[in-house]
């Protein structure tokens, strides 16, 4: 096995493990979904479903892998959920129904009865070809209305117990060619990065696994700081909110609450919950994807990117840290460490995307906006920020300067938009035209106008 071999086809190299199936290989259609448990703050086990094929081998290190195959007590009494999507007729083929499972399992996990629109996003990373939803939804109510017990319940204080008592030094895989290495610390990834200064950093490796599983890329070592504590850290400073940079996306609505509205909306529609298992704040920015959904309106929320490394640490705002298509301003030896988050005080922040679908959809273009006004109404402060418009990020400068300083009227927001033609120039693709796009831009900016003025 290599560092990078996937953890879909380490399981399909089992044969008491093949209930997993590979579907797109690239996070898009969940027959890979399993399990991973890790320790919680309780004592008991935190199971989060990831997308199997977007997981190196390495990377479920100090971790509890349940597979479908799991799921049927030691007795051979099915699961709940197992029981339940049977009795609702929910079952399919067999190729997608193993995933199905594996997502309903961890939402079961988390809690009794969730609401219908957790039901909905727990599943929306799971594609059907068979039955239709209604049936595996009503199957995800009916188990989860029972509550969280099961055959894992009376382990679960053991298993986790064994998992803290798990070493946790830096971890290291190497073989002919190829390094994967798990730093333990802040400390050790930094002085990876020095002693290896070509490496591919992942810190949660939904990104990277893409380069191996469909671009079939050999990349020769990987420096995994997705399991640095240091980086998993919150910290709030007269009002900022940092974040680190390893935290999983899942994670951050929680954390940001009510504070942040316009960010944890964009967070919802940030691919499946399989995804943002394992994706990271640090990990979507360091890609610097022109396409990327959290930097617009990380831009108009004016947040800044911490960066570290053995000679000290630095902040920039992200839009002087993201320099060009997949490029940005890291220098040698240097990691993402964080971002910092001001308040938005009085200003009205939005967030928007467009795309073929609403779920699991890559943006044809992704916007964030920010207004304050003076007390005439007129605009004080103006954020333009797009995505999927340009090689990169970028505010619309002088849609921005045609703006400010003026009453805050339709009339003038409808004169503005031409400016946006000598801010962008997009690009023809199969996500949409440069003509589509270009309208796009205009018609989201009234769809702020028309916000701002209380039509949202």
């Amino acid at each position: 096995m290599r560092p990078t071999t996937t953890l879909l086809n380490y399981l399909r190299s089992l044969p008491s493990h093949r209930g997993v199936k590979e579907g797109c290989a690239e996070g898009d259609c969940g027959a890979c979904t399993v399990v991973l448990a890790e320790p919680a703050k309780d004592g008991g086990l935190t199971y989060r479903a990831v997308d199997s094929c977007l997981v190196f081998l390495p990377m479920i290190d100090g971790k509890q892998v349940i597979t479908v195959e799991n799921l049927r007590s030691p007795s051979g009494e099915l699961h709940p959920v197992q029981e339940a999507i049977v009795g609702s007729h929910g079952s399919q083929c067999g190729f997608c129904t193993p995933g199905f499972l594996m997502s309903m399992f961890a939402l079961f996990k988390s809690g009794a009865a969730p609401p219908e629109d957790r039901i909905l996003d727990a599943l929306a990373g799971n594609l059907c070809r068979c039955t239709g939803y209604r049936s595996i939804v009503d199957a995800a109510r009916e188990a989860c209305a029972r509550g969280p017990r099961d055959h894992f319940s009376d382990s679960e204080r053991r298993v986790s117990e064994a998992l803290l008592n798990f070493p946790h030094d830096l971890f290291a895989v190497r073989t002919p060619g190829r390094t994967y290495i798990r730093p333990a610390s802040i400390d050790e990834a930094l002085a990876a990065l020095v002693d290896i200064p070509g490496a591919t950093v992942v810190a949660g490796g939904t990104d990277a696994a893409l380069r191996v599983t469909k671009r079939h890329e050999e990349l020769g070592c990987v420096i995994d700081i997705g399991g640095v504590p240091g980086l998993k850290t919150v910290e709030r400073a007269d009002g900022e909110i940092v974040i680190g940079a390893g935290i999983p996306l899942a994670d951050a609505p929680l954390i940001l609450g009510k504070e942040f509205p316009a960010l944890v909306e964009s967070l919802v529609l940030f691919g499946s919950t399989q995804v943002r298992n394992c994706a990271t704040i640090g990990g979507n920015l360091g890609t610097a994807s022109p396409i990327g959904d959290l930097a617009p309106v990380l831009m108009a929320y004016r947040a800044r990117v911490v960066l570290r490394s053995a000679r000290g640490s630095r902040r920039m705002p992200l839009e002087e840290f993201l320099t060009g298509y997949r490029t940005n301003a890291l220098g040698p030896g240097e990691l993402v460490a964080a971002v910092a988050i001001p308040p938005p005080g009085g200003a009205l922040v939005r967030s928007y995307k467009v795309s073929r679908r609403r779920d699991l959809d890559i943006a044809t273009l992704s916007a964030g906006f920010r207004l304050e006004l003076d007390g005439a109404g007129r605009v004080a402060s103006l954020v333009l920020a797009y995505g999927g418009m340009a090689e990169r990020t970028r505010r619309a400068s002088n849609a921005e300067r045609a703006l400010t300083g003026k009453p805050w009227s339709r009339e003038r927001v409808e004169r503005a938009l031409q400016s946006l033609d000598a801010d962008f120039t997009p690009i023809n693709d199969v996500r949409g035209s440069a003509q589509f796009r270009a309208l796009a831009a205009k018609n989201v900016l009234l769809r702020f106008w028309d916000d701002s003025r209380g039509g949202r």
